[in-house]
This record gives structure tokens, sequence and C-alpha cells, in this order.
């Protein structure tokens, strides 16, 4: 299968009831996690990079050629795009330039004007590329790439016009929270996720894809009521990281990095790994993305 956009594989999530996982790419290990995860359950895929772990691995270019040439080493066959997490406008003319075939642009902390502005000239550049874009409206609560946002409710009119301006998908604020829930978190707003589809729908006389970020941490029960409203992926990154952190934990204070070369970081990334590899299939059957490919 080839590497493609995420605009079909999410109109038909959207249309039978499931949600593509987002799975964030942090290295090498987490690229082949994901993409072996989605090819044993036989789900499609979006593997995202954001600046912060472009930064990390040397650049977006970098970034999207290990994505590239793993998937090609491990003869993955179902459908994967390589999206931008949270970019800038400029992140977004960068990864653009890159090939990536799905980018975020997230202006949400913008007045509405700038972002609606700037998301019609992404519009206009990502169409001519067959590239899907995804913007945002209502800021989600926690930090992302050291972005810190208090979260809100996205409100129903800034939803209507980012779906107007001809998105593939949208983001929306609905008490989300990127990073570890809070104990006293009050959960997802349904009734405010339904009445932004309605608008939309209203307004266009279609259903667009819908985005849940801050996917860690949500209970399922959430998680399917949300997608059954119309989420059609979900975004999943701290869920990652506290599963690859178990898993080195787990190892070291057993002693079994001292056993022989068990220090070798080929062996000892492993124990991170295979955490990883069982987190991704626990989402992918949780989100109904399994068999879907």
């Amino acid at each position: 299968m080839m590497i493609t956009n995420s605009t079909e594989m999410l109109q038909k999530a959207r249309a039978e009831h499931y949600a593509v996982p987002a799975f964030n790419v942090n290295n090498l290990e987490w690229a082949k996690a994901i993409l072996q995860a989605g090819e044993k359950a036989q789900s499609p895929l979006i593997l995202q990079v954001t600046s912060g772990a472009a930064k990390y691995m040397g650049s977006f270019r970098l970034a999207y050629d290990l994505i590239v040439d793993m998937h090609n080493a491990l003869h993955i066959t179902v459908p994967i795009s390589i999206h931008l997490d949270h970019g800038t406008y400029f992140d977004a003319l960068k990864t653009l330039g890159i090939s990536y075939t799905s980018v975020m642009f997230d202006g949400s902390s913008l007045p509405l004007d700038d972002n609606l502005a700037k998301t019609a000239t992404l519009r206009d550049l990502t169409k001519a590329q067959s590239v899907s874009l995804e913007t945002e409206v209502g800021t989600i609560g926690g930090e992302e790439d050291g972005v810190i946002a208090d979260g809100e409710i996205a409100p129903v009119d800034s939803a209507v016009a980012m779906a107007k301006a001809g998105v593939d998908m949208l983001a929306v604020g609905i008490g989300n929270i990127h990073g570890k829930y809070p104990k006293d978190w009050k959960g997802l707003n349904f009734e405010h996720l339904q009445k932004i589809d309605d608008a939309i729908f209203a307004a266009l006389g279609k259903r667009i894809p819908l985005v849940l970020h801050g996917g860690s941490g949500i209970p399922d029960d959430q998680i399917r009521k949300a997608i059954q409203l119309g989420i059609a992926k979900v975004n999943v990154n701290t869920e990652g990281q506290l599963a690859f952190h178990q898993g080195l934990r787990d190892y070291i204070l057993s002693d079994e990095d001292l056993q022989g070369k068990n220090y070798d970081p080929r062996i000892l990334l492993t124990a991170g790994t295979d955490k990883l590899v069982d987190m991704c299939l626990d989402r992918i059957r949780v989100f109904g993305s399994e068999n879907k490919a």
C-alpha cells in the first residue's frame, strides 16, 4: 500500500463509525512500533510529527525519511499518512515542501480572522498537492511542545466558519487535554460535540471528520461515544510515552540490563518498544480500526 493522505481514510472512518489512530513519532523505535502494530492489526494509520519531535530527530525531512524508509523496510501493506501535528503556518509550508501527505495548521491561538486567512492560503496549496488539511478551533487544554493552553469549549460559529473554509478534518475543543488528565477532570462534553457536528451539517449539507486531540487517558467508553458522534481521528502521544517509559523502567529495575550485553541499546530499548506496540494495538481495538485497512 502506498503512503497516502488522510482524507479518504478519515471519510471512511466517519461513515463507518470508527476512528483512525494518529500516533506521534518521537524516534526510530516509535516509527517501527507504530508500523508493526498497524500491520499486525490491519489498521490504517496516521504517523504524526510535531516540531519538537522534528527538532529532536534532526529535522522534518529526517523524520519524513525515517518513516518512509521504515515503511518500506517492513513491507507495510496498510494505508498510512505522514502528518504534521500542531504545526505553525511556516511548519505547514515547510512540510508541504517535503511531501508530508497531511498537515495540521494550528492557528487556534490566533484571532479567528487570522486563523481563517492562513487556513484559506493553505487550503489552496494543500488541494493542489492532494495533501490533507487539518485545523483547530478552541484551544486544547494542557501542553504541546511547550505551548500551554487552558482549554476551552470550541465556539460553534468558529467551527462552522472553519468547516466552510474547506478543511478536510477539524480539531475541536470539547474538554480534552494534552498530557495526563487531572483527577478532577469533568470529561468530554458530548452535547457540545453534537452541536458542532449538527451546525456544520446544517451549513455544508455534509458531515466532516472531527478530530479528538489529547486522546491519551480518556476513558474508553467516552472515546467510543465520541466516535459515534463524529470523531474520526484520535491523537495519541502521552499514552505512548508512558508505555515506553514503563517498559524501560521495569526492565532496568529487574536488573535484566545488567545481564550479559543487555546494556546494548538495541536490546535495552526493545523493552520499551514492545510495550509501545502493545499500547498501539490496544488503542486500535478501542478505536475500532482493526481490520479496516
